[in-house]
C-alpha cells in the first residue's frame, strides 16, 4: 500500500481536490509572502532562487548577437564599372567570372555586381568584335579627326567676312565671328588652299611659305581688280599649329586685312567675275597677265644676269603680242573703244622696246638693254592705262608700293593667324 506524499507547496492535497485558481485581486495563498514582498529576482509563486518555467537555452554555436554585415567582393564591382564603361568589356568579363567563384567560395555579398558587370561586358566585347570586322573604328577615328579639326580651325569660306578676337590679325586665335560684309570687319576671306605633308607638322616658316606662294595668285583671281584694293589693306591667312595637325588640319585660308590695328575693312572687296561685266573682265585680265610677267623680272642687276634678262624680256614680249590680240578682237562700248585703242597703240610700241632689249642682251651690250628697258616699262600704268580704266568703270588711282610693304619681290608682305 503506497503511502501518498504530504501535500507540499508543489503538489494538491488529494483529499482535497484540485486547488482553486489564485485570486490576483485576493490575499496570496497559504504559506507566500504577501504581494510585493517578494524576494529580489523570485518569480511570483516560487521559492527563492528557483528559476521559473524550464531553463533559457544558450545561442546557437558560432552565431554571435552582433552579427557583422559580409563584405562586398572588389572584383565584382570592377567588373561592374568596367561593363558600364565598355572600356576594357574582356578585362570586365573576366573579373566577373572570378568574382562569382569568391563569392561562392568566401561567402562574399556583391553576386549581382559581378552579373550584371558580366553581362554588360560581355555586350561590350561583342560590340567591339563587330566595330572591328566593319572597320567601323576606323571610320569612326577619321570621322573625330574631322571634327577635332574643324573644331581647332573652324569654318571660314571664301566671300566670308569676321570679326577676330583682339586688335591684331596676327597671333593666336581659335574662333572669329561672322559678321556681314557691307557693315565693319576685320577680315575678308578671299581663298583657300591644302598643304600636303605627313604627319610631322613642317613648322610654322613652311606654312608661312605655302600661304606666300599660293595666296597672291588667289587675290588676284578674287581681286581683279587690284587698282581698287586701299592702300592700308594687306594679306593675311589662317593656318594650322602643331596641334590642328595632327589632327589632320591643313587647310590655310587666305584674308584680307587692315594694316592698322585700330581700323577696320568696310564692304566688300571682292571685285572678281561674279561682280564685273564682259568688258572689265577682258581688260583686266589682259593687264593682269602683263602684271604677273613683269613681277617674274630676276633679282640681280641686269650687267650681273644678263642672260637671264633676255629670256625675261622675250617673256615680256611674247605675253604683250598675246595680250594685244585679245583686246583687238574685243568689241567695246561706245566711249571705250578709243581709249583701249590707245592703250593698244602704247602696248605695241611697249612691244617693240622689248624685242630690241632682247636683241642687246643677245649682243651683251648691257648699256642698250637699259634704254630699251626703260621704254619697254613706260606704258605700264600709264595714262592710257589710266583713261582705258576709268571709260570701262575700273578704278584709277594707281597702287603704291612703299618699303615697308614691299618684301623685294613685287609682293606685299603679309601676316599670319595661325588656328
Amino acid at each position: 500500500m503506497s503511502i501518498p506524499p504530504p501535500p507540499g507547496p508543489h503538489q494538491p492535497d488529494p483529499a482535497r481536490g484540485p486547488s482553486p485558481a489564485p485570486d490576483p485581486f485576493g490575499p496570496p495563498p497559504q504559506g507566500q509572502q504577501p504581494y510585493g514582498q517578494q524576494p529580489y529576482g523570485q518569480p511570483y509563486g516560487q521559492p527563492y532562487g528557483q528559476p521559473y518555467g524550464p531553463p533559457y537555452q544558450t545561442w546557437g554555436q558560432g552565431y554571435s548577437p552582433y552579427a557583422r554585415p559580409s563584405s562586398v567582393n572588389g572584383l565584382a564591382v570592377a567588373s561592374l564599372v568596367l561593363g558600364v564603361l565598355c572600356c576594357f568589356p574582356a578585362v570586365g568579363l573576366v573579373l566577373g567570372v572570378i568574382a562569382l567563384v569568391q563569392i561562392k567560395k568566401k561567402g562574399q555579398s556583391g553576386k549581382a555586381l559581378a552579373i550584371t558587370g558580366s553581362i554588360l561586358s560581355s555586350l561590350g566585347l561583342a560590340l567591339w568584335v563587330t566595330v572591328l570586322a566593319t572597320g567601323g573604328l576606323s571610320d569612326a577615328w577619321d570621322e573625330f579627326k574631322k571634327g577635332a579639326s574643324e573644331g581647332t580651325t573652324f569654318s571660314v569660306v571664301k566671300g566670308q567676312c569676321f570679326d577676330a578676337p583682339g586688335e591684331s590679325l596676327e597671333g593666336l586665335t581659335y574662333d572669329v565671328d561672322q559678321v556681314p560684309c557691307a557693315g565693319e570687319h576685320d577680315g575678308e576671306v578671299f581663298g583657300e588652299f591644302k598643304m600636303t605633308g605627313g604627319d610631322a607638322f613642317p613648322g610654322d616658316r613652311a606654312v608661312s611659305d605655302a600661304a606666300d606662294e599660293k595666296c597672291y595668285p588667289l587675290q588676284d583671281a578674287y581681286v581683279m581688280d587690284t587698282w581698287s584694293l586701299p592702300g592700308d589693306v594687306d594679306v593675311y591667312y589662317f593656318g594650322p599649329t602643331r596641334q590642328s595637325w595632327r589632327l589632320g588640319d591643313r587647310e590655310v585660308s587666305c584674308i584680307f586685312g587692315n594694316t592698322d590695328e585700330k581700323a577696320t575693312l568696310t564692304g566688300s572687296l571682292r571685285a572678281d567675275e561674279t561682280t564685273l561685266d564682259t568688258y572689265q573682265i577682258t581688260l583686266l585680265k589682259s593687264l593682269n597677265a602683263m602684271d604677273t610677267v613683269l613681277w617674274e623680272e630676276p633679282e640681280d642687276y641686269p650687267e650681273d644676269d644678263l642672260p637671264g634678262y633676255r629670256k625675261w624680256s622675250r617673256d615680256v614680249h611674247d605675253s604683250l603680242n598675246k595680250q594685244i590680240k585679245a583686246l583687238r578682237a574685243q568689241s567695246w562700248p561706245a566711249g571705250a573703244d578709243k581709249p583701249v585703242a590707245a592703250l593698244v597703240k602704247d602696248m605695241e610700241d611697249a612691244r617693240d622696246e622689248w624685242a630690241k632689249a632682247v636683241t642687246a642682251a643677245e649682243d651683251d651690250d648691257v648699256d642698250t638693254f637699259y634704254l630699251h628697258y626703260d621704254k619697254g616699262y613706260a606704258y605700264v600704268d600709264g595714262p592710257s592705262t589710266v583713261t582705258a580704266r576709268k571709260a570701262l568703270g575700273l578704278a584709277t588711282k594707281r597702287p603704291t608700293y612703299d618699303e615697308e610693304g614691299d618684301d623685294g619681290s613685287g609682293e606685299p608682305s603679309g601676316g599670319e593667324l595661325n588656328v
